[in-house]
C-alpha cells in the first residue's frame, strides 16, 4: 500500500518570506528620502536609524529606561488579567449577572484609556501608579469579555450529562468549563499584552514618567528625528518579540484544541 506524501513543513519558507518582506520595506524606506520625496530631516535614512539603534543598544541608560517600561508593562498585564479571570469567571457562570453587567461593560469599554490620564495623574502624581492605571483598565477589558464568553460557551449538553453523571463542582469545573474557557482567554491574553505595552508607551509619553516613551518624547522635543525613529523601531520589535511569545505560548498550551490543529494542517 502506497503511503499518501507528507507535506514539508513551510516554516522555513514563511521565514523567507518574512525577510524578503523586510528587506523591500528597508530598501523603500531608504529611497523615499534618497529621491527627495520626503525631507531627510523627517523621514531619515534607515541606514542612519540602524546606526543610532547600534548605539542606544550598547547605552546602560537606554537599557535602564527599556526596562522600566517593560516593568510597568508586566504588572500593569497582571494584575489586569488576574481581575478579570475572577471577575470574568463568576459572571460568565451566572446568567443574571451576565444580563446586569451586560450595558455597563458596554458602556466602560469603548472609553479611551487615555482619556483617564488627567485622573490618574491627579491621583497619583508623576509616578508609575498613574501609568498603571491606565495600563490596567485597557487591559483587563480584553481579558474580560473573552473570559466571560469562554465561559458561557461550555455546551448545554456537556454540562447536562457531566451533572447527570455527578461530577462534582470542582471536577465540571476542570474537565469541562477550563478546557472550553482556555482558548478564549489566551486569545486575550494575547491582544492585552499587546495592549498593555502601547499604553505603557503611551502614558510615558504623556505622563513623563522614565521609559521609552518618555525617550521618545524628548527626541521630538529636540529635533532628533534620527533618535526617534530609532526608538520606534525598539517599540515595534518590542510589540513583535510580546506577539510571537504569546502566540508560542498559546500553539503550545492548545496543542490539543482544533484550531492550533487546524493552523498546522494548512
Amino acid at each position: 500500500m502506497r503511503l499518501p506524501p507528507t507535506r514539508r513543513p513551510r516554516a522555513p519558507r514563511r521565514a523567507l518570506l518574512g525577510v524578503a518582506g523586510l528587506a523591500g520595506f528597508l530598501a523603500v524606506w531608504q529611497s523615499v528620502p534618497a529621491l527627495g520625496l520626503i525631507d531627510p530631516q523627517y523621514l531619515p535614512y534607515v541606514t542612519d536609524v540602524l546606526a543610532r539603534l547600534s548605539e542606544q543598544l550598547v547605552d546602560l541608560a537606554f537599557w535602564r529606561r527599556l526596562g522600566s517600561t517593560m516593568t510597568s508593562w508586566a504588572i500593569g498585564l497582571t494584575v489586569a488579567t488576574i481581575a478579570a479571570v475572577g471577575l470574568g469567571t463568576v459572571v460568565g457562570l451566572v446568567p443574571f449577572l451576565r444580563r446586569a453587567t451586560h450595558t455597563m461593560v458596554e458602556f466602560l469599554r469603548p472609553i479611551p484609556s487615555v482619556a483617564l490620564i488627567p485622573l490618574a495623574v491627579l491621583m497619583f502624581g508623576i509616578q508609575r501608579q498613574a501609568a498603571l492605571v491606565i495600563i490596567v483598565y485597557a487591559s483587563f477589558w480584553q481579558v474580560f469579555v473573552q473570559v466571560i464568553y469562554g465561559v458561557a460557551d461550555v455546551d448545554t449538553v456537556a454540562r447536562d450529562t457531566a451533572l447527570s453523571f455527578g461530577l462534582r463542582r470542582w471536577e465540571r469545573w476542570t474537565h469541562l468549563v477550563l478546557p472550553t474557557t482556555l482558548p478564549y482567554l489566551l486569545t486575550g491574553l494575547r491582544l492585552a499584552a499587546a495592549v498593555a505595552l502601547i499604553l505603557a508607551v503611551t502614558a510615558e509619553m504623556v505622563i513623563g514618567n522614565p521609559g521609552l516613551g518618555r525617550m521618545i518624547e524628548l527626541s521630538r522635543s529636540a529635533g532628533d528625528a534620527v533618535g526617534l525613529y530609532a526608538l520606534v523601531v525598539v517599540t515595534g520589535l518590542l510589540g513583535l518579540a510580546v506577539n510571537l511569545v504569546f502566540r508560542f505560548v498559546e500553539r503550545r498550551t492548545l496543542s490539543w484544541h482544533e484550531s492550533v490543529r487546524g493552523e498546522r494542517a494548512l
